[in-house]
C-alpha cells in the first residue's frame, strides 16, 4: 500500500502545484526555465504513475475490503464511462463538446474515478480502490475549482489550439466511442486483468 500512496503523492502532488500556488508555479518555472520545469514535472509524473500501477497491483493481492454495492452499480459505472474517451479526445479537439464541458479532461477524470468506485459492486471496494479512484476524484474536483479561480484572477495562459470545428466533435465522438469499445472488449482485461462485463 505504501508504494501506491507514494505514487499518488508524487503524481497528484506535481499535478497540484497550480492548485496550491498558481503564482508559485509560474515563479518556479521562471527560475528553472520553462523546459527544465516541464522536464522535471514529466519525470516526477512518470515515476508517480509507475508507482501507482505497481502499488495498486501489489495492494490487490491482499485487499483490505471497505464496502460492497449491489450488482446494478456496475451498469451505472459502464454508463458513466461511456463519455470518458470522447471527453479525453475533445480536450485536444476544440469544438462544441469542448465548449459545452469547458474542461473536458477534468470531467473525464471525475467520471472515470466515480465509475470505478461504483464498479466495485462485484468484488467489493478495497482501501486501494478508495485511495486510487477517490484520490483522483478529489484531485479533479479541487483542480476544477482552482481552474475557475485562476481564470478569474487572470493566472491562466491560454495555449494555442486547433480551430474549433464540427469535424473535431465528430472525431472526438467516433474515436472516443471506438476507444471505449476497444477498452471494454479487450484492452481493460489485457492491461489490468479485469473484464468490465464479466
Amino acid at each position: 500500500m505504501a508504494w501506491l500512496v507514494l505514487g499518488l503523492v508524487l503524481f497528484l502532488g506535481v499535478h497540484s502545484v497550480s492548485i496550491v500556488s498558481p503564482r508559485g508555479r509560474n515563479r518556479l518555472a521562471a527560475q528553472m526555465g520553462e523546459n527544465a520545469f516541464k522536464g522535471l514535472y514529466s519525470v516526477v509524473s512518470a515515476v508517480g504513475l509507475v508507482l501507482i500501477v505497481w502499488g495498486y497491483g501489489l495492494a490487490r493481492e491482499t485487499p483490505v475490503m471497505l464496502y460492497s454495492l449491489p450488482g446494478g452499480f456496475r451498469h451505472l459505472a459502464a454508463l458513466l464511462l461511456l463519455p470518458v474517451f470522447v471527453l479525453l479526445l475533445a480536450a485536444y479537439l476544440p469544438g462544441r463538446i469542448q465548449r459545452a464541458t469547458k474542461h473536458p479532461m477534468l470531467l473525464a477524470v471525475k467520471l472515470w474515478a466515480l465509475a470505478h468506485l461504483l464498479a466495485q459492486s462485484v468484488t467489493g471496494g478495497s482501501l486501494a480502490d478508495v485511495l486510487l479512484f477517490g484520490g483522483f476524484l478529489v484531485w479533479a474536483v479541487a483542480d476544477r475549482i482552482s481552474v475557475k479561480r485562476r481564470a478569474l484572477a487572470g493566472l491562466i495562459r491560454s495555449a494555442p489550439a486547433l480551430p474549433a470545428s464540427g469535424a473535431n466533435d465528430a472525431i472526438a465522438l467516433i474515436g472516443g466511442l471506438a476507444l471505449y469499445g476497444l477498452t471494454v472488449m479487450w484492452a481493460h482485461a489485457a492491461l489490468f486483468g479485469v473484464r468490465p462485463f464479466g
